[in-house]
């Protein structure tokens, strides 16, 4: 087991790093506009993702998804902005800090969507789920994790909690372990730098 959760690649290198063909799930809910250090979630985030993102090898097959941001009250405002491919960098960091967040957390079937959306190819699939909360749309995380893993395709998920409770955390946990994912703590915006480094930029 890694040494760290919060900056696991700095013990275990190359464990949670994006492989193959990857999308970004990106909580777009109203609970973003929580305060942390006296700022926005949802401006951390967006410049954590924008300074990561930059980083990311010009290889790296990149997508963006995102949830709770066209819509209040709903559990089908999933969108995928940005299909993987290479070269998306810049269109992602665009459509992030063009996200609007006012809605719910479909979590669950923002994952499921992601993983679908992923599965064209027999490359290995990636979905780093970013989520500042738990599920609201009566879907069991834990339950899709195993759905998942035992479907055959090679997919992982890895989610990043921001902000979140110990308790909240282990809610979305599951979701990641049961797909041999990491489920990463970030308390700032520092630490959540960290997460998206360890889980996006494929080191060389």
């Amino acid at each position: 087991l890694c040494a760290s959760l919060l900056f696991p690649s700095l013990f275990c290198p190359g464990l949670a790093l994006a492989e193959g063909k990857s999308i970004l799930v990106l909580d777009a809910s109203g609970s973003m506009w929580g305060q942390i250090d006296g700022r926005a979630k949802l401006e951390i985030a967006r410049e954590a993702l924008a300074s990561v993102v930059a980083e990311m090898p010009a290889k790296t097959t990149m997508g963006l998804m995102a949830y709770g941001h066209r819509e209040k009250g709903s559990c089908v405002d999933i969108e995928l902005i940005v299909a993987a491919a290479t070269g998306t960098g810049p269109a992602i960091i665009e459509a992030a800090n063009a996200l609007n967040f006012l809605g719910k957390t479909p979590l669950s079937e923002a994952v499921r969507r992601a993983a679908e959306a992923l599965r064209s190819t027999e490359e290995k699939a990636t979905v780093i789920l970013i989520t500042d909360g738990i599920e609201t749309c009566n879907a069991d995380p834990c339950a899709l994790g195993a759905e998942l893993e035992a479907s055959g395709v090679d997919f992982t998920a890895h989610v990043v909690g921001f902000g979140l409770t110990e308790a909240e955390g282990a809610q979305v946990a599951c979701l990641a372990e049961n797909t041999g994912g990491q489920y990463i703590e970030a308390k700032n915006a520092g630490a959540l730098v960290e997460a998206l480094r360890t889980t996006v930029v494929v080191a060389p």
